[in-house]
């Protein structure tokens, strides 16, 4: 990988990367397109992580099928696929662990202990094999995008981390790997989501901006899906996912599957492409 950039830097060639999980869907793949927008080299990686994996989480059953996820890169510029082995990425004995303080002490971070330890030390192991100039992330992820461009900044790295739109089901679910796990009852009750976090939108553009008034109606409209599990509902600063703000950010099982999702209060909710 290391010496496939080095060409391409001789070459005055910008690259982008763009780092996943596999699983690939068109919230993925809109990375993929906005990363071959703005730069002349991408590169995807595919690397499942076992770090960002809590006990009892769905490391073993996360879904994997490299071929379909290098089929679906076809005709968008991807120039190469990163896909190393753990024993690559992590050799035995390996204990070298990076943190980005505050942020990954809240939210997810507190109901994941050590997930996003795992997150940013694979991020900084796949900025030094690659060396990109800017970095893709999707704005589901908001706390994981939040730790990143932190990272990035904090330690120099001269990357520019893009962070780009959530692409949702024409119902408005989030579009998310962990979709696949869910029952047909499952995946009509996960439209809740998007439908708290559109009330609390409504009455912010109505003028409520009282972050207690607006959370109370995300755990309203949660609290009625009898499938629904909520393991937090809060309006925050994005900046530091503690103080009040308007980023609308939710973590919510709906039987055994956890999903996400978020939205900037008085934003506009992206459609599907």
């Amino acid at each position: 990988m290391r010496d496939l950039v080095a060409g391409w830097r001789r070459a005055g060639r910008s690259v982008g990367l763009v780092p996943t999980m596999g699983a690939l869907h068109a919230g993925h793949l809109s990375l993929v397109r906005a990363a071959a927008e703005e730069n002349d080299q991408v590169v995807v990686s595919i690397f499942v992580n076992p770090l960002q994996f809590g006990p009892g989480e769905d490391f073993e059953r996360y879904p994997r099928d490299f071929d379909r996820d290098r089929s679906a890169l076809d005709g968008l510029g991807v120039e190469a696929v990163f896909a190393p082995r753990v024993e690559e990425m992590f050799p035995a004995g390996s204990t070298t662990r990076i943190r980005v303080g505050g942020l990954d002490e809240v939210l997810e971070g507190a109901f994941r202990p050590g997930h996003f330890e795992g997150v940013a030390t694979v991020v900084t192991k796949l900025f030094w094999a690659v060396g990109p100039d800017r970095a893709y992330f999707g704005q589901k992820d908001a706390q994981q995008a939040a730790v990143v461009t932190r990272l990035a900044a904090e330690l120099n790295t001269g990357i520019e981390i893009r962070v780009c739109p959530i692409v949702r089901e024409p119902d408005g679910v989030a579009l998310s790997s962990r979709n696949a796990y869910l029952s047909n009852a499952e995946r009509q009750a996960a439209t809740v989501l998007s439908r708290a976090l559109r009330r609390a939108d409504e009455a912010y553009r109505a003028g409520q901006r009282d972050s207690k008034v607006l959370r109370a109606l995300l755990q309203a409209e949660l609290a009625a899906e009898p499938l629904a599990r909520t393991d937090y509902a809060e309006v925050v600063d994005p900046a530091d996912f503690l103080s009040p703000g308007r980023l609308a950010v939710l973590a919510v099982r709906i039987g055994s599957t956890r999903l996400i999702d978020n939205h900037l209060l008085g934003d506009r909710f992206q459609p599907l492409p």
